[in-house]
C-alpha cells in the first residue's frame, strides 16, 4: 500500500484523532492522500472533524469510493 494512504481498519474511535492528524501532517508534501474509513458513519465523521479543524480541502466518496476521503491540500 502507498505511504499516500491511511487505512483505518483495526483503528479504534479514539484512535483516529491522532493517526489522521499525523498522516495529513507528515505526508503533506504527497498530497493527494486517501483516508479509507469503511463503510462506518461514525468513522468518517471523526475523520471530517479533525480535516475541518486542520482546515483541509477534501472530498468524501461517493458510489464505488465511499467510505474514501480524498484529502487535497491544507490551507
Amino acid at each position: 500500500m502507498s505511504s499516500h494512504v491511511l487505512d483505518l481498519h483495526g483503528y479504534r474511535h479514539h484512535e483516529v484523532d491522532i493517526a489522521v492528524e499525523n498522516f495529513v501532517f507528515l505526508n503533506q508534501e504527497e498530497m493527494p492522500l486517501t483516508i479509507i474509513c469503511g463503510n462506518s458513519e461514525k468513522m468518517l465523521s471523526l475523520v471530517r472533524i479533525v480535516l475541518d479543524r486542520t482546515n483541509a480541502e477534501y472530498y468524501n466518496g461517493a458510489g464505488h469510493e465511499y467510505g474514501q476521503i480524498k484529502v487535497y491540500k491544507l490551507k
